[in-house]
């Protein structure tokens, strides 16, 4: 199979080529104002290089769900899911090297970059086993890797610039190749722009993108005339997977479509002014209303889909009765386990998970949470240690041991305390790293290390490479394991 595929002509006729091995390796920067062509641009690449390597698209506006029909790319509507479930569906798309469209068209744009940075996240932080070459593609960059917050929260831009950095900076050592396409090179971050190596730059108007584009061709200022006089659909390529010099491209036809297809001039009808004013101002008292369509009942819903629909609204019907305080202990207990339970590998935030508490306590019968957010981050620490009677005096010890820890190392190191109470084998790498809510390996060195700096554990490597911890405070250790 050749590596190289075609995404147009150049102005002689010939067959302009990608070498997908190479963009892989050296990523791709596409620019172009609103109907320059870009969508078309990235849908090309994208159908010609479908049999090739795996494909995740970041799409916005819903334009690339259509790719399913033809290519068998799986559509995940994010506004269907929450935090947890996206974080569970892009470890798995690393795992099974399937090729997916992210659609982001029912959120809005603060929730829009939210969602893209967690799910950008997860690609990255995959375990080394699963970093299989895939092509990242990015529409609108612009909007998850913005120069400046604008109109959201610092606390999204950040988030949502850090993934886009990671992608387009580390994401290659990982197998992930970004491709972002933007309208505005002026609004997209430069350090995002700037990891890119090859590019195609399309029709642009403004004399601040025109510079931009013009030093990231290699071109003087006085030749960035050109890319406002380029045609709708033609681009100007250049890079070590393209061209070694500018090259003009026509790009070439594509077999799918946007959902709502062209759009295209259609004429005004013929009726009359006096008919449209009377259609228009008719009396809506007066018309009678359809009879409504018998229709069958409707499937049953997934339960997780209801446990969504009464996290977002009231339950219709009356409430049970408030448990009194001596029985919302167990309730809390049994919520806590069942949420353990059910985590999994996923490491969703600690907000998505006091939602999910809050929502399991309601459908027990208790209409609000019995504990607040800094009192459920640390029940859930000591419930995924196997701690979650709080209320057991042994775990008192434990407890005062982790003091010295910030909140966010409390599970980790309750995990490997739990594991020295019982004389169990030292927590591997992995187990550490749910606790911590990291798929990174290097993040749980180094937080073993922290941990010993603070005094309260010290970790041992025997001749044969099997580890364990020990807990001062508790003066107690782990048996030996493999890390």
């Amino acid at each position: 199979m050749t590596a190289s595929i075609s995404i147009g002509t150049d102005s002689h006729g010939n067959a302009v080529l990608v070498d997908v091995e190479e963009l892989l390796a050296t990523r791709l920067l596409v620019q172009g104002n609103s109907g320059s062509g870009k969508s078309h641009l990235l849908r090309r690449l994208l159908e010609e290089s479908a049999p090739m390597v795996q494909q995740v698209v970041i799409d916005p506006e819903g334009d690339f769900v259509t790719l399913a029909d033809a290519y068998g790319h799986i559509v995940i509507d994010a506004g269907d899911y929450n935090e947890r479930e996206i974080v569970k569906m892009a470890m798995r798309i690393r795992e099974h090297r399937a090729s997916v469209v992210l659609s982001l068209e029912s959120l809005e744009l603060e929730a829009q970059m939210k969602c893209a940075a967690t799910f950008l996240s997860t690609l990255f932080d995959a375990p080394r086993d699963h970093w299989y070459p895939a092509l990242v593609v990015v529409d609108e960059a612009q909007m998850f890797a913005p120069v400046s917050a604008g109109d959201v929260s610092d606390e999204a831009r950040r988030l949502s610039l850090a993934a886009m950095t990671n992608l387009m900076c580390r994401g290659r050592k990982r197998g992930l190749a970004g491709v972002i396409a933007t309208q505005r090179l002026a609004k997209l971050a430069k350090n995002v722009a700037a990891e890119a190596s090859n590019f195609l730059m399309g029709r642009t108007f403004l004399d601040i993108d025109m510079a931009r584009a013009a030093d990231l061709l290699g071109m003087e200022r006085r030749q960035a005339e050109q890319i406002r006089d380029l045609e709708r659909g033609r681009f100007l390529g250049l890079g070590p997977a393209i061209a070694r010099r500018p090259i003009n491209v026509k790009i070439g036809a594509v077999k799918t479509g946007t959902r709502g297809g062209a759009h295209k001039l259609i004429a005004p009808p013929t009726t009359s002014g006096e008919d449209l004013q009377e259609l228009l101002f008719a009396n809506h008292a007066d018309d009678t209303l359809p009879t409504p369509a018998p229709r069958a009942d409707p499937p049953p819903r997934p339960a997780e889909e209801i446990i969504r629909a009464l996290a977002d609204t009231p339950s219709a019907r009356p409430a049970a009765p408030e448990l009194d305080f001596g029985q919302n202990e167990p309730v809390v207990v049994a919520v806590l386990e069942e949420i353990v339970a059910d985590l999994g590998d996923a490491a969703p935030s600690v907000s998505t998970l006091y939602q999910d508490f809050g929502v399991r306590c309601r459908m027990k019968g208790l209409r609000t949470p019995p504990l607040d957010l800094p009192a459920f981050r640390k029940r859930f620490a000591m419930a995924q240690a196997g701690m979650a009677d709080a209320h057991d005096p042994r775990w008192a010890d434990a407890m005062k041991a982790a003091e010295p820890l910030p909140e966010d190392m409390l599970a980790p190191f309750l995990l490997i305390a739990r594991a020295a109470m019982a004389g169990l084998p030292c927590p591997d790498d992995a187990a550490l790293a749910r606790a911590y809510g990291t798929s990174s390996p290097g993040r749980v060195r180094r937080l073993i290390d922290y941990m010993e700096k603070l005094g309260v554990v010290v970790a041992r490597t025997d001749f044969s490479g099997k580890r364990s911890i020990g807990v001062p405070g508790l003066g107690l250790s782990t048996a030996a394991a493999d890390g």
